[in-house]
This record gives structure tokens, sequence and C-alpha cells, in this order.
């Protein structure tokens, strides 16, 4: 299940945060991909906006984990800076908010074998035009987004990349 979007902006990057919001639950895990500065953060701030979260979200890349209180509460993780995978295991990810936050993970294709098979995957790319035009790519697996794909393609069809 796959679909591909474009954003011109990084007001429309976030809109589409936003919009996949409205379809997380609790314990669903969200991989964010692309390279430094492709706007997994500016992404990650729609998502917290869907989820009701009023702070200022920034890129937890220093501090590892960042937890927010929303709707469905937030843990941001970012796993750029780290060598190994027992650095990643010594987070204790499935432990955060007891287990029920949304996982949001930046750079989480390096770990994707430490998360649950069932999760959405997020590729931001930069696009060839202005600045912040960008290619969305977004995969979904597990049985429970397969229920919501069809809801998943409706709320983000603004944004649906032209064959």
């Amino acid at each position: 299940m796959r679909v591909d979007l474009r954003t011109s902006s990084a007001d429309e990057t976030r809109e589409v945060g936003e919009a996949i919001a409205s379809l997380l639950r609790a314990r669903d895990a969200v991989v964010l991909t692309g390279e430094l500065g492709a706007g997994k953060t500016t992404f990650a701030q729609g998502v917290a906006r869907g989820l009701g979260i009023e702070e200022p979200v920034s890129s937890p890349t220093f501090t590892l984990v960042k937890e927010y209180s929303g709707i469905l509460d937030l843990a941001h993780v970012d796993v750029y800076r780290l060598d190994r995978i027992q650095d990643v295991m010594d987070l204790g990810l499935d432990e955060l908010g007891a287990g029920e936050d949304v996982l949001l993970v930046e750079w989480g294709d390096t770990i994707e074998e430490l998360l649950p098979d069932e999760r959405l995957r997020i590729e931001l790319t930069t696009g060839a035009g202005p600045d912040d035009d960008r290619s969305i790519a977004i995969s979904a697996t597990g049985a429970g987004w397969a229920e919501r794909f069809a809801a998943l393609e409706a709320a983000v069809m603004p944004w649906v990349a032209a064959p």
C-alpha cells in the first residue's frame, strides 16, 4: 500500500502531517526517512499539530527523544546520532508513554527491524522545483493500516502526485 504526494511549501508538508495525524492510534509507529533537510521535522510538526500538541516541536537530534502530550501522546525520536543497535535498544522505544505513545522516528529506516511490523513509512525527498518542493512517499504495512488505507488516501488527496 503506497501513495505518492507532492508539496510545494513547508506549510503544505505540515498539512500532510496534520492530515495523517487524524488517522493515528495509540502505539502506531511512523518511520520518517530522507536526507538532511528533506522535511522530516517539518512533517513531525504537522503530526503534532494534528494531535493537538501546542508546544513547539523541534528535532530531537541531541536529546534523542522528546515526548509531547496531546489528544494522543507523541514520542518524537531521532536516531541519527546513534551508532549501535544497542544504543537504540537502550532507549526503550516500546516503553515510551507506557507503550501507548504514537512513535515518530526520524531516520527510522536505519532501525526498522526494531520497530513494529505494522507502521507507516514516510519518505521525504527534496523536489526539483523551488526550495520547499517535496516528494512524499507513504507506505503502509500491517492489517491496521490496511483497514485505514482508504481513509489515508482520502486524507492526503489534495497532495497526490500526478502519475
